[in-house]
């Protein structure tokens, strides 16, 4: 099977920063892959090569086998920009039409509208969007080729929750024959809930790779919470298999590489120890430890 895209030890700089360094990624069609990564660690510029908007210094970049830019012509890329412009002083409704003219075999007007729930706000000119309407816009545009894949970068800041969900919604709808995804979020319970494989980079390189459960499980342990209105955050720090505790609000986060023993330490050193959980490791945990120690 052609991958979908497929990056082969690419290097991209600009001046003295190294953006991207020596990336090898395969993804194959059909998967749901999201990028994670600090600022600046490289995410737009991937997304910006596999787009063929900026040409490697080294390295190759195939989109299911053709050079970037001949795969975009041929109507099977889609993207969603974050800082993707929009025609100044056209409707929603003129952009729309006049894009759909560029494709070589677009979706129905009507599906593209009824999908990004432009329907209210057609005659609105783009300058007089909200940012959750342009957002919607830009999603609008990402599908009108009906593409294989879809490329987003940061597809729902400016959203509230209600449309948030929405957008969602609509996206595993039409990506459920089997398009391929990826998308770049600082939302990393996106990146829990609807990818199926999560890519970590730092510095440009690659730092983590694999499923939200494998992604986790490269931080050992679980968090233990409980109420600390009583409890002195550097006694507790002291408990067996408590490696950092952290004070958020009225509770006390104590991540433990063995739970089972900082509970019996907990409960015989502070019998007084109230509403308890013990979770496991969120991805936001793992996400900041790969990005703190992988260099």
């Amino acid at each position: 099977m052609t991958p979908a895209v497929e990056l082969r030890a690419l290097t991209k700089s600009f001046a003295n920063v190294r953006a991207v360094d020596g990336l090898d990624l395969t993804i194959t069609p059909g998967e749901i892959v999201a990028v994670l990564g600090p600022n600046g660690a490289g995410k737009s510029t991937t997304t910006e090569l596999i787009l063929g908007l900026i040409r490697p210094d080294a390295g190759q970049v195939r989109v299911f086998g053709m050079e970037p830019t001949a795969a975009v012509r041929a109507g099977r890329v889609g993207a969603m920009l974050q800082a993707g412009a929009l025609l100044y002083g056209a409707t929603v409704g003129e952009v729309l039409r006049l894009m759909r003219g560029l494709h070589l075999h677009p979706l129905p007007l009507a599906e593209v509208i009824e999908r990004a729930q432009l329907g209210s706000f057609l005659r609105t000119r783009t300058q007089k969007l909200s940012g959750g309407q342009a957002q919607r816009l830009r999603y609008a545009l990402a599908i009108l080729p009906d593409p294989d894949l879809l490329i987003l970068d940061e597809p729902t800041v400016a959203m509230d929750v209600e449309l948030r969900r929405g957008f969602w919604v609509s996206m595993r709808d039409f990506i459920a024959g089997g398009r391929t995804v990826l998308f770049a979020t600082h939302y990393l319970d996106e990146a829990d809930t609807e990818a199926n494989r999560i890519v970590v980079l730092n510095d440009g390189r690659l730092a983590a790779d694999g499923r939200a459960d494998q992604i986790k499980d490269r931080v050992a342990g679980r968090v233990i919470t409980l109420a600390g209105d009583r409890l002195d955050p550097a006694a507790v720090g002291g408990l067996a298999g408590v490696g950092k505790v952290e004070a958020l609000g009225a509770r006390l986060h104590l991540h433990s590489t063995d739970s089972d023993a900082t509970l019996r330490a907990l409960l015989a050193a502070f019998p007084s120890a109230h509403d308890i959980e013990v979770t496991p490791t969120r991805l936001e945990d793992a996400f900041l430890a790969l990005t703190a120690t992988e260099v």
